[in-house]
């Protein structure tokens, strides 16, 4: 189950989903970073991301999914919101999940990290980027790492020097965006920066392949390796 809170960022208020885990904690928390929805789909319709967030939860973590697309109208289309994504609004919608989680009783807020699939891969490297106080992040095939968004922004892979924790990476190699040439380009530019970092590539795999709601795309193989990988990856960097 999981509550509905609502924060203003930038006097545009934002809904924050939370999924807790049993007992009273403090427990570690998670930033799990939305997809990019479709038509009407706000958190509440994104079966995909609660059910991940509650896996999480099962596991021992507060999650704070923070609904980023609270920009626009939740009707709007998906093209227009894939244009006008800013990475500096979201750097905001972040920090603010962040200090929602952390204000809570029941999370230890030393004990945070940021995860994202697809979208919300890129978002995931983003907040790292831009949060110093995060203990870990996780991108889940996160593509459009290497492109600018937004006005007078840097393309976020030129932002990796900033960022203060592990990192995590989980992609297919049939995947084109990020294609395996791209995750080349995002491992060099962690060990450029001297980050300690774990890339997990998965052949016959290509994008979305968690999606366990796309019969096309889901590897149940490759997609429970990856959890097994992330949970010891997060228990090891927040514990």
């Amino acid at each position: 189950m999981h509550d509905i809170h609502t924060v203003r960022v930038e006097d545009s208020p934002m809904e924050i989903f939370l999924i807790q885990p049993k007992g009273k904690g403090p427990h570690p928390g998670i930033i799990l970073a939305q997809h990019i929805p479709v038509g009407h789909t706000g958190v509440e319709n994104d079966e995909f991301t609660l059910k991940t967030a509650e896996r999480y939860a099962e596991n021992g973590f507060a999650v704070a999914v923070p609904f980023i697309f609270h920009w626009w109208p939740k009707e709007e289309t998906i093209e227009l919101k894939r244009e006008e994504f800013r990475d500096d609004w979201t750097a905001l919608d972040l920090k603010a999940a962040y200090d929602f989680l952390g204000s809570r009783d029941t999370v230890d807020s030393r004990r945070v990290g940021i995860v994202g699939h697809c979208w919300g891969g890129r978002v995931a490297w983003l907040g790292a980027c831009h949060n110093p106080e995060l203990s870990a992040c996780a991108v889940f095939y996160g593509g459009r790492v290497k492109l600018p968004m937004g006005p007078n922004t840097p393309p976020a892979i030129e932002l990796a020097g900033n960022i203060n924790c592990p990192v995590a990476g989980f992609f297919g190699n049939e995947d084109q965006n990020p294609s395996p040439e791209d995750v080349d380009d995002y491992e060099a530019a962690l060990a450029a920066a001297g980050l300690p970092h774990e890339f997990h590539r998965y052949d016959g795999a290509g994008h979305a392949f968690q999606s366990f709601g796309n019969a096309e795309r889901f590897r149940p193989a490759a997609s429970e390796d990856a959890w097994r990988k992330v949970l010891a990856f997060l228990n090891s960097n927040l514990s």
